[in-house]
């Protein structure tokens, strides 16, 4: 269930930093500016170490969609970052192949294939021609090959079979589909037979030639896995000759299975053979060694829990032997990558509310912080240093720079929010630690409201976060950004209650079993110490808010916490524990969450259910849900609608068919956060609300 500037790094600092002459002219930031901000994604430093590629996407209200476009920045001089010509007919996904190339996504010839142009970006040469869309893409190490992952039917033989299969489908007079096994339907998709496969195709100077080998045949899953999956669930060794893959069975147990496994498949097809048979648990984000000796992945090591500590494994390729690294290191890595020696792993990880970059001695184990504040990712290396992209709670990504051993701050080399964000005033923002539960120390952020003014009182959004192992942060997000209630004239608290990820893996594991009692006690410690600390909150005028498990504490709060807030925003919240069980799609969550299935004695589906304590309900609750949200199903946030209305309580409902557990399309966000707004300005305004 989980859900993830001004010159230099100042916007990055710990705090938004303002002058009073700024404070009085800029105009706070909204939702809409919000909406229509530039997002900077993907770097990726191209084989000589001069340049890096990356991805903007933009905005386009008026056929509510976002157009993503290439950009290249130079390294080396003072060149202005440039828009490639090529994106003028849609590219995404630029990846570097050794000889210089930029290879990238494009549908314009019809369907979305892999093309290449130069660094010049001006002309597109087509290197794919498919009869289906190709998802993901990778160029093996030596350049004589390319990985890509289609959608087929896993009985087919050839990609025609599935091109056939699928035009009949459509052709089909009746629409019923029969299911013998779960999956049934999965995020925001009903299942069609179809699963995500890689081929191979041997690359020449004009593009891909032959029939593409169906490199993961035989394997019984997705590869990428669904939904979220990418390239990174698979990668080639520096020779070319393999492809190593991450992918979990998708026999009778996949809904309630975590088991992902590392698969080894010969690059021009044949035997797969499983890596990590012996862990039941997820193994993932294969990466070679630049010698191709060492293969480093990422594992879990409790089945069944998907937010299990990532432990960093290093396997010997000739023998299959495997070493921990880093073992003590109480900190999960999202990513990692290998220094150009060799001796070095560069990881992204969360860390106190920050997510840092780290140096791991492959040898002796030793952890290095990198980076301090804000929220990095995307790291690539040069020659010199690192490239990635970083935000903050108070400002989006761009790219910045940094050397390898210098201890200067990161350096800036985009801005691509430069003519609106230098006029718009953000709020201020403070890391707090109060004692939580079992007298723990516990963090969480409070943000003034945009052009604050000291000694006046504001009213309050209390966001949680979901997941519930998950994080705030110090982060920039494009759904719940705390910036918007503070340009709204909000101050914000948000509490990483015990749960929360980036504290330890105690810290992260103390929530299960436990949804409604620790992490309740905690948000209660917090408010109350955030108004003893910040005299500027007005903590009798407060409304809280949160999505997916903070959907679910908005609705346990209306009963056992009933009379602190003025007023309730649920979206997508499970409030029927017991039935959400039985009507969600990965079952491995409700199942590790509970200690058990909702039929076993022992568990607490009944422990901590909303639903028994709705006859306490007092404050006006807004609800929020999705058509297409099948991680937590319409029919949770009906019921907690119409346990508000049969009550009497003022509530209001707001439905996006075309949306599933968050809120994507521009036009679709845009509508949420105005009506989330009105909602707050009428219990915590009503004169503003009034007059609008």
């Amino acid at each position: 269930m989980r859900f993830r500037l001004v010159a230099g790094l100042a916007a990055l600092s710990l705090s938004v930093a303002a002058t009073p002459l700024m404070a009085q002219e800029a105009r706070p930031f909204t939702y809409q500016d919000l909406v229509e901000l530039n997002r900077v994604s993907d770097p990726k430093v191209s084989p000589d170490g001069d340049s890096v590629s990356y991805s903007v996407r933009a905005t386009d209200l008026e056929n509510n969609r976002g157009v993503t476009t290439l950009w290249l920045a130079n390294l080396t001089g003072d060149a202005e970052p440039r828009r490639l010509a090529v994106s003028d007919e849609g590219a995404s996904t630029g990846r570097w192949g050794p000889d210089g190339s930029l290879y990238f996504l494009s549908n314009r010839s019809g369907s979305t294939q892999v093309w290449k142009t130069d660094v010049e970006g001006a002309t597109a040469t087509q290197v794919t021609d498919l009869p289906l869309d190709v998802q993901t893409f990778r160029i093996a190490p030596s350049g004589d090959r390319l990985a890509v992952s289609l959608s087929v039917y896993p009985d087919c033989e050839a990609l025609a079979c599935t091109v056939e299969r699928m035009a009949a489908a459509e052709d089909e007079a009746s629409t019923g589909q029969v299911y013998d096994k779960l999956f049934v339907r999965h995020w925001d998709t009903w299942m069609d037979g179809t699963q995500n496969h890689v081929f191979t195709l041997p690359l020449g100077a004009e593009g891909a030639v032959g029939e593409p080998v169906w490199v993961s045949q035989g394997f019984d899953g997705d590869v990428p896995s669904k939904p979220f999956g990418g390239e990174e669930d698979y990668a080639f060794s520096p020779d070319g000759d393999w492809v190593v893959f991450s992918g979990r069975t998708a026999g009778t147990t996949e809904p309630w299975s975590t088991n992902f496994d590392l698969w080894r498949a010969p690059a021009e097809g044949g035997e797969l053979t499983n890596l990590t048979e012996a862990n039941e648990a997820w193994d993932a984000g294969p990466v070679f060694s630049p010698d191709g000796r060492t293969l480093a992945y990422r594992a879990m090591a409790r089945p069944g829990f998907e937010a299990d500590r990532w432990q960093i494994t290093l396997m010997d390729v000739d023998s299959g032997q495997t070493r921990q690294i880093a073992a003590n290191w109480d900190r999960s890595p999202d990513s990692l990558s290998w220094s150009e020696d060799g001796r070095t792993l560069y990881a992204t990880a969360q860390d106190i509310g920050k997510t840092k970059l780290f140096a791991i001695d492959v040898t002796s184990g030793q952890v290095t912080p990198i980076t301090g504040e804000g929220h990095v990712f995307g790291v690539e290396t040069t020659p010199s240093g690192f490239v990635f992209g970083m935000d903050s709670m108070g400002a989006p990504a761009d790219l910045y720079v940094k050397t390898y051993r210098g201890r200067e701050m990161p350096r800036r080399i985009t801005d691509h929010n430069a003519d609106t964000l230098p006029n718009l005033a953000m709020g201020e923002y403070e890391q707090f630690s109060f004692p939580g539960w079992n007298g723990e120390t516990v963090h969480g952020y409070v943000v003034k409201p945009a052009n604050f003014v000291e000694g006046e009182e504001y009213p309050v959004a209390f966001l949680i976060h979901g997941g519930p192992q998950g994080s705030f942060g110090d982060a920039w997000s494009y759904r719940w950004n705390p910036q918007t209630y503070a340009g709204a004239g909000y101050a914000v608290v948000m509490i990483d209650f015990h749960g929360s990820t980036g504290y330890g893996q105690d810290f992260t594991d103390s929530i299960t079993q436990h949804w409604g009692d620790r992490p309740l006690e905690d948000l209660q410690k917090g408010w109350e110490y955030a108004q003893q600390q910040y005299d500027f909150l007005d903590g009798d005028n407060a409304c809280a808010l949160g999505a997916s498990y903070g959907g679910y504490m908005v609705s346990w709060i209306a009963g056992k916490w009933p009379n602190e807030f003025k007023c309730l925003v649920n979206h997508d919240g499970v409030f029927d524990t017991r039935f959400m069980a039985f009507s969600t799609e990965e079952l491995w969550f409700t199942e590790w969450e509970n200690g058990g299935t909702p039929w076993e004695r022992g568990t607490t589906y009944e422990r901590f259910n909303p639903i028994n304590e709705v006859a306490n309900w007092r404050a006006p609750m807004m609800v929020v849900s999705g058509g297409r949200d099948y991680r937590v199903p319409t029919d949770q946030s009906i019921a907690a609608f119409t346990a508000a209305q049969r009550q009497g309580i003022e509530s209001k409902f707001l439905y996006f068919p075309d949306e599933n557990h968050w809120v994507l399309k521009p036009a679709n966000s845009l509508h949420w956060h105005e009506e989330v707004e009105e909602w707050l300005a009428r219990w915590l305004r009503p004169e503003a609300s009034a007059a609008n």
